[in-house]
This record gives structure tokens, C-alpha cells and sequence, in this order.
């Protein structure tokens, strides 16, 4: 059952990467949930030793979802930040990044708590302004680190114009794509070295697994991320990588859902009188929907909406009754959540309130529900 060459996106999803156990026919990758590999004689294996280096249902996950992105490897992690921490050990004592001021409150911590610590340099900035990374690129830069669209204010940075420059540089373009999904956004056609995922969100889409997995196309980026893998050990469970392999093979399907759904509950609340404003790529008020349309197929399920003050985002993320007040995003079902004082928490609030993160923001992870019953959770969540 090999992939034709030019196959569409939805057969790679279901697809790639996998072929039937050759022992049993199954069709559906096993859990190889072992922790060692009987050799058949000294220095003779079948391609497996030890199960930190090597897994056939990791192997299979990471076959799978470097070709859903289109590089040349992948390696999974056993979450999103340890995905990032992995990608972070290429850089040395003296090296200096350019990141997405607006980025996730992990990310932010890692790199300020933590790497800061090992003389590396972070310099955040706007980048839906391409001229801002420009600027603060310096010799030392090794690599750029962006999200787009941003987690929670929706910003969009050009990948082309941001690979341009950070090319130009001689650095490395990582792209971290978790909020739009290899659906929505194909940031190695667009000139990323790196992209990386939480598998966590849209790529399981069940809520049921944590992990992470970095995409390459560059040979010593690949075989740096196989010694690290190994080195460090955060590798992704079998059980896990299985989790996931079960979710990109409805990626395509689910994510046709979210598109819908995103837009139509940010049409809903962009015209209520009790939103002062929505953020959503879709929608032609965005500052970037041109961009948008350019770079993303489809708008995703994602956006957030300023309801004015504290007390009024309180009040809708307590009364909703269809959606669940939760953390994280991308599964199946709807969740809502304050980012002030839950995913942004991390984020000191005068670089909450740089990036536009008031406490009034509310976000919005759309599920695929039927549109109009999450259309009228909201509504009486937001009081008629």
C-alpha cells in the first residue's frame, strides 16, 4: 500500500508512512510496546536495539507526518516543549534568536527561565512586521522562531519574507505550526527550515495524548535531532505515537470542520453587541486577511474576542454549557479559556499587555460541533 507519487493530501494523511504488519496483515500499525530487541546473533539486528533510539510505532508516526509537511524527517518528542527544548540544542554559548513576541507562554519560558541562563540571547519582536526581524537580526542570529498565526491575539507573520531574511542571515526559519495545522498552513513550501508541532492539538485532535514532533529538511538537521533524540531521551511513547497516527488519518476531514466552525462563530461574535472585537484571520477586518488568504487554506479553528473587561470574560467562560472551560485547543470537541490566567499565565503582564493580551480576551478552540448549537452556547453565555 505504498503512497503514489502525487498522491493528494488526505491519502498521505491515512497513508504514509505505514504499511501492514508483515507478521498478521493488520492493517493498522501496531503497539510496539517493548522496551528491548532480541538480537539474532552479536552485531545482527533487525534494524532495533533499544527502545529510546528506536520504535516501529514511533518510526511510523514520524514517517507519516514528515510527509503530511513535506520534509525529509521528523522525530517525535514526549510534548510540544520538549519538541522546542530539542530543536534549542543546536544553538551554542553566544548564539542569539529572533522570536515571535506574541508567542506561547511555555515557549517564552523556556527560552527566558530557562535557556537565558546558557548564555543565549532571545530577542522578541512583532514579527507580522518583517522589517522588525530584519532589525533585530545580528551576526550571532542562528536561528528565527515563529508562530503564526499567534497564540492567543491571532497574528499572522509572512513564512516567505521571514525565511528570506532569516536566510539571508544564515540562520534557520522554525516555524511552529500547531495553531494552524499542516492543513491550513504548509510553512516548508514557504521556506522553513524547521517546523515543529504540539502533537497534542490537531495533529491527535482527540484529547487524549501529549507530545510534540519536529519536521526537517536539511541532512545535519535530521541527524542532529536522531543523536539528540536518543541523547536526551524525551522520546514519544508507543502508545502515544499510536494516539496520533489515529488522528492525522482524519486530519483532513476534522479540519474542514474547525475552518467551518471558526468562521462562523467569528461572525457571530464580530456581530454582537457585547464583543468589542474579534480576532480571526478570516474575517476581512483582520489587519492581515490578505496575507492570510495568501498563506493559509482555509482560516482555522481558532479566534479570540475582547469582551471589554475581566468580569464579562469571567462571566461567558463560566456560563457557557455546551463548551468546555479547559486549556489547550485543537480536539474534536469545543473548548474556551481565559488566556490571562490560564495558558499566558507565565507572561508577566506588561508583555501581556504589549502583545494586546487584555484580561478581557477570551479564546476560542472550535470544536465539530454542529456550528449553530455552539453559536447559541454563546449567545447565552454572552446574555441573549
Amino acid at each position: 500500500m505504498r503512497v503514489p507519487e502525487g498522491a493528494q493530501f488526505s491519502t498521505i494523511c491515512i497513508h504514509a508512512g505505514q504499511e501492514p504488519d508483515p507478521s498478521t496483515g493488520a492493517i493498522i500499525v501496531p503497539i510496539f510496546q517493548t522496551s528491548t530487541y532480541v538480537q539474532d546473533e552479536l552485531g545482527r539486528h533487525k534494524g532495533f536495539e533499544y527502545a529510546r533510539t528506536q520504535n516501529p510505532t514511533r518510526a511510523a508516526l514520524e514517517r507519516n507526518v514528515a510527509a503530511i509537511e513535506g520534509g525529509k524527517a521528523a522525530h517525535a518528542f514526549a510534548s510540544g516543549m520538549a519538541a522546542i527544548g530539542a530543536i534549542a540544542t543546536m544553538l551554542r554559548a553566544g548564539d542569539h534568536v529572533v522570536v515571535t513576541d506574541n508567542t506561547y507562554g511555555g515557549t517564552f519560558r523556556l527560552f527566558d527561565k530557562v535557556l537565558s541562563k546558557y548564555q543565549l540571547a532571545f530577542t522578541y519582536v512583532d514579527s507580522s512586521r518583517p522589517e522588525l526581524i530584519q532589525e533585530a537580526m545580528r551576526p550571532e542570529t542562528k536561528l528565527v522562531f515563529i508562530e503564526t498565526p499567534t497564540n492567543p491575539v491571532m497574528r499572522l507573520t509572512d513564512i516567505a519574507r521571514a525565511a528570506e531574511i532569516a536566510h539571508r542571515g544564515k540562520a534557520r526559519l522554525v516555524v511552529d505550526n500547531t495553531f494552524a495545522s499542516p492543513v491550513v498552513q504548509r510553512p516548508i513550501e514557504l521556506g522553513a527550515d524547521l517546523v515543529m508541532h504540539s502533537t497534542t492539538k490537531y495533529l491527535n485532535g482527540h484529547s487524549d495524548s501529549v507530545g510534540g514532533i519536529v519536521v526537517s529538511v536539511r541532512d545535519d538537521d535530521r541527524d542532529w535531532l536522531t543523536f539528540i533524540q536518543n541523547a536526551e531521551g524525551a522520546i514519544l511513547s508507543p502508545f502515544d505515537s499510536w494516539l496520533v497516527l489515529r488522528g492525522t488519518k482524519t486530519l483532513a476531514l476534522r479540519m474542514a470542520q474547525h475552518n467551518i466552525n471558526g468562521m462562523a462563530l467569528a461572525e457571530f461574535l464580530a456581530s454582537h453587541p457585547a464583543v468589542q472585537q474579534v480576532f480571526y484571520p478570516g474575517l476581512p477586518t483582520h489587519p492581515q486577511h490578505e496575507l492570510a488568504r495568501r498563506q493559509m487554506r482555509g482560516f482555522g479553528g481558532m479566534l479570540s474576542f475582547d469582551v471589554g473587561t475581566f468580569e464579562m470574560a469571567r462571566t461567558v467562560c463560566n456560563r457557557v454549557r455546551l463548551m468546555a472551560l479547559a486549556e489547550s485547543l485543537g480536539g474534536v470537541e469545543t473548548l474556551i479559556c481565559h488566556p490571562a490566567s490560564m495558558t499566558h499565565a507565565s507572561v508577566p503582564p506588561e508583555r501581556r499587555a504589549a502583545i494586546g493580551l487584555t484580561d478581557s480576551l477570551v479564546r476560542i478552540s472550535t470544536g465539530i460541533e454542529d456550528p449553530q448549537d455552539l453559536i447559541d452556547d454563546l449567545r447565552q453565555a454572552l446574555g441573549g
